[in-house]
């Protein structure tokens, strides 16, 4: 199967008398190591419904770890489709191809469960095709949408809350949580994201760290700060876009795109109660584990939220946008913080 001008990864088996229907691989590349929940979700779920709706005309190579690309590569690695044909995207890494996508973590809170968590961005990607464009433009097409855990705090001193952190120093990756922090009192300190962390926060160098709860357990955080608060409803916004090469879209068969897009459907209705029951997993892990978990009260979440002042924050962004030339990222805000609010009373 070729297209003019491009290479593809997948390829369609010689259909010989007595073997069976045609097949088509498709090369799947991933940052993450296989294991987590994200993955797992990915491989045992959204993998086995496109060959179970294909009824094997599709099979899935995965490749983990960034085996065949890191995560700052991903957008470019499949957007030329030589080495890989679907795969993980996070925005995050790729502000100026999908500048758009980054407000979704310009909001301290979130629904605080996960089936409201993954309708508020069925919604979004359904009724703003602005997102799909960004990915059209980058020669993608989106398939499945994947969220993570929450963010959590994790600090090396009692009784440090979200809204007690004056004179502490943080560590955290995002620009928006970077100003969310200096806005509730922080300062925040650049370090790269390494085992050396754990060492900043044993000898003081760092107070604590601003995190996604399964990336601070990853690292090692809980033996340097043991104390950790978090909430399903503490916003992360970091939403993993599973990305095909538009091109080997294209060449798939009206059948095959209908299975995966069944697959996608399939996956989305699991995704909420995955993401509950792995959360509750982790905490308790952590707790055996010596850390002491305290879930944030509605109180303690609305008292983060004030003190980050985001609003100021997302104006701020939305001028850079449109001195950019996303005129319409002013109009995007309030649209998004409306879903965002309505999803968060349900």
């Amino acid at each position: 199967m070729k297209h003019t001008g491009h290479v593809l990864c997948l390829f369609v088996a010689l259909v010989l008398p007595g073997v069976g229907n045609a097949q088509t691989t498709l090369r799947y590349t991933d940052h993450e190591p296989y294991g987590n929940m994200r993955t797992q979700i990915i491989k045992n779920t959204f993998f086995k419904a496109i060959e179970r709706e294909s009824r094997g005309s599709i099979k899935i190579d995965a490749h983990w770890n960034g085996e065949i690309t890191s995560s700052y590569q991903a957008l470019e690695t499949l957007s030329q489709g030589e080495r890989a044909d679907i795969g993980i995207v996070v925005p995050e890494y790729t502000p100026d191809q999908l500048p758009r996508h980054q407000l979704f973590k310009s909001f301290p809170l979130g629904p605080d469960n996960g089936k409201a968590q993954v309708q508020f961005f069925h919604r979004v990607f359904r009724d703003y095709p602005q997102f799909a464009a960004e990915l059209d433009n980058n020669n993608l097409v989106m398939l499945q949408f994947f969220l993570g855990y929450p963010a959590a705090f994790f600090t090396s001193k009692a009784n440090v809350g979200p809204t007690q952190l004056a004179g502490t120093r943080w560590r955290t990756a995002s620009f928006w949580h970077q100003s969310f922090l200096r806005n509730a009192g922080a300062t925040t300190v650049t370090l790269p994201w390494n085992s050396k962390i754990v060492d900043a926060l044993q000898e003081g160098q760092l107070d604590g760290l601003l995190v996604n709860l399964d990336s601070g357990d990853d690292i090692g955080a809980p033996r340097a700060a043991p104390y950790i608060q978090l909430s399903p409803a503490l916003w992360l916004g970091h939403v993993y876009l599973l990305a095909m090469n538009k091109d080997a879209w294209n060449a798939l068969s009206s059948q095959d795109q209908a299975a995966i897009q069944r697959a996608a459907a399939s996956t989305e209705q699991a995704l909420g109660a995955w993401l509950d029951t792995s959360l509750n997993h982790m905490a308790r892990q952590l707790e055996q584990q010596g850390a002491l978990v305290h879930f944030l009260s509605r109180e303690e979440l609305n008292q983060w939220r004030d003190a980050t002042r985001y609003q100021q924050v997302q104006a701020k962004w939305v001028g850079e946008q449109e001195r950019k030339g996303v005129t319409d990222a002013g109009s995007l805000v309030e649209s998004v913080s409306s879903l965002l609010s309505d999803a968060m009373q349900k």
